[in-house]
């Protein structure tokens, strides 16, 4: 079958991989669509715009980073809304506002498509090895449509109803947890450290024991030996989250004080010129300077 795949990110040129050993063909758009040459080239068509890529195909994926750049693929001038066949699923994985969703939805509506949100966890070794994992939300119809798709990216599929923005805010509550647990670790290890111990030792104490979980695991042993090469999430793509989770928050009336400590920490980060460093960096570096060690 042939689908359309918009996004060749850090994220999304694994995700594309795994569609294509799944058997799926490809018309693929990037902005820079050198990224494409990454893929098995007898699997993809290149296409020069979001709206050739969803051109003739039951299904299209985008896995954009922003809200209005993900709206431009739709709606714009060359945009997917213009092609995607009546009846055909727009499955947006990326993490973006419960409103854009929403928005999103209408529109496809109205162009007798249908809209699902579809946001993932996970960075992208977990991406690379199908290790995902998937909520959901939207049309009931078009989420059993997807859902083959969907199990060729990721190791689970959870849903959460059909209002289109509530994977959306599931994916927002859940970074924010991601970048209060960094910031908490941060902390944590710096404290042990500038007590004469090995925070690596105290890292996989914790990780073993109390905060047995792979976010504990993975991001402790992460910021507790300071590695923070390669690049998995960008710090900028980080403050994009924490604006989302802080946009949301004071929209529904939510104090969240976790979620402007987690936000100021990533934009210190930026102010000093580590956009394009990995959001771990920002937390266990901007802390272990904090502390002078």
């Amino acid at each position: 079958m042939k689908i359309g795949f918009i996004g060749l990110g850090n994220m999304g040129t694994p995700m594309a991989q795994n569609l294509i050993k799944a058997g799926y063909h490809l018309q693929v758009y990037n902005r820079t669509i050198q990224k494409a040459d990454d893929l098995d080239q007898a699997s993809i068509t290149k296409c020069k715009s979001p709206a050739e890529a969803a051109a003739n195909v039951p299904f299209v994926v985008t896995m954009l980073s922003e809200d209005e750049i993900l709206k431009e693929a739709v709606s714009g001038e060359a945009g997917l809304l213009h092609s995607l066949q009546k009846g055909g699923v727009h499955i947006s994985m990326s993490t973006i506002s419960p409103e854009t969703s929403q928005l999103l939805h209408g529109l496809h509506q109205q162009a007798g498509s249908h809209y699902i949100a579809a946001p993932v966890f996970g960075r992208p070794e977990a991406a690379a090895a199908k290790k995902l994992f998937v909520c959901t939300s939207g049309g009931a119809k078009a989420k059993e449509m997807a859902r083959p798709i969907l199990e060729a990216l990721g190791q689970g599929i959870y849903d959460f109803g059909e209002t289109p923005g509530g994977a959306n805010v599931v994916k927002i509550a859940g970074n924010f947890m991601i970048l209060a647990s960094l910031e908490m670790m941060a902390e944590a290890f710096t404290l042990a450290e500038k007590n004469g111990l090995d925070r690596a030792a105290v890292a996989n104490f914790f990780g073993a024991t109390l905060f047995n979980a792979p976010i504990y695991q993975n991001y402790g042993k992460l910021i507790a030996n300071k590695q923070y090469q390669p690049v998995g999430f960008k710090a900028s793509l980080g403050l994009k989250d924490a604006r989302l989770a802080v946009k949301l928050s004071q929209t529904s009336q939510t104090p969240m004080p976790l979620a402007m400590l987690a936000h100021n920490r990533l934009l210190t980060s930026i102010a000093k010129g580590d956009g394009d460093k990995d959001w771990v960096e920002a937390f266990g570096k901007g802390v272990a300077e904090d502390a002078g060690v």
